[in-house]
């Protein structure tokens, strides 16, 4: 499904009361569309830049509803046991309206700006009591800048703090174009070595890092976080290679080591996918507090665990 207009945003999820996604209570937009195909990646449900149909297979008490309502014959029920034919799915939605278990689930819906502006502002006393704001998430925003552009204007123009959480992977003149109206930057460096980068996520690392040095060169207040994945990046020597590369950035705030979790795996299977993360398991509090404290050995003043 293509965009409609420029300015308009695909959205997954509109999250209130977030405490993890910058200072105090924010509330988090998931956008949809990444470039990256991180392997234990916690949104898969954020990967195409279209609507998509999810189908939680406990939930559904087979009724057969979506198979009469479906004008593509995308769902079968047969022997008790309900199945999708994903290749013809167009996202119309329509079986999803008829399924009161809530087994069928559009995830995925376009957004105009100042509708989005109008949801946010709900909680602007959550914002002013907390210190918190709005942070737009995905996916990766940088994906669909233009919308989030106007909605950040949009935001500062209201008076609400701002942040983005962004893997910095797209034209540095799209993440430039956010800046004015952003209070903070969020950037997720997974590994600074290419060729393992390109192993995990499908994609080059060259882009982010040149993004990254250009953030600490335009000062704007920087949190950088490493998602900590067991045969990626879980090592002393990767950690250090991250940390000390920004160790000396003067607008760094933080850096965030955040543990791989499993949780995600019922994602995975709505949307019909492999998760081939599914037999990994967390690093031990021990381990993050070993890796932590290299990092905090290359310089960083602030190296926090999530």
């Amino acid at each position: 499904m293509s965009r409609p207009n420029p300015t308009r945003g695909l959205i997954t999820n509109v999250q209130r009361f977030s405490i993890h996604d910058g200072p105090g209570i924010r509330t988090t937009v998931f956008l949809k569309g990444c470039p990256l195909r991180c392997f234990w990646c916690h949104n898969p449900e954020t990967w195409r830049p279209e609507p998509e149909v999810q189908f939680f297979p406990t939930r559904c008490v087979g009724c057969g509803a979506c198979v009469h309502r479906c004008p593509q014959g995308v769902h079968l029920l047969a022997d008790g046991r309900h199945s999708l034919r994903r290749e013809l799915c167009r996202a119309c939605g329509r079986c999803v309206e008829t399924c009161y278990a809530e087994a069928l689930v559009l995830c995925g819906r376009w957004w105009e700006p100042e509708e989005l502006l109008a949801e946010l502002l709900r909680d602007r006393p959550f914002y002013e009591q907390s210190g918190g704001g709005i942070t737009l998430s995905g996916g990766e925003p940088l994906a669909q800048a233009d919308f989030c552009r106007r909605v950040l204007e949009l935001c500062k123009g209201a008076g609400l703090h701002t942040a983005i959480e962004t893997a910095a992977i797209g034209p540095w003149e799209d993440l430039e174009g956010l800046l004015a109206s952003l209070d903070l930057v969020i950037v997720d460096v997974k590994h600074v070595n290419d060729a393992r980068h390109r192993e995990a996520t499908g994609a080059s690392n060259r882009q982010i890092l040149a993004n990254l040095r250009r953030l600490a060169a335009v000062g704007r207040p920087l949190i950088v976080r490493t998602p900590v994945v067991p045969g990626v990046n879980d090592t002393p020597e990767a950690i250090a290679d991250i940390a000390g590369m920004i160790a000396r950035f003067p607008n760094l705030l933080y850096y965030e080591l955040m543990p791989f979790h499993r949780l995600a795996g019922g994602k995975y299977e709505s949307l019909g996918l492999p998760n081939p993360a599914d037999s990994l398991e967390a690093p031990s509090r021990e381990a993050m507090t070993a890796l932590a404290e290299c990092a905090r050995g290359t310089g960083v003043h602030d190296v926090r665990v999530g």
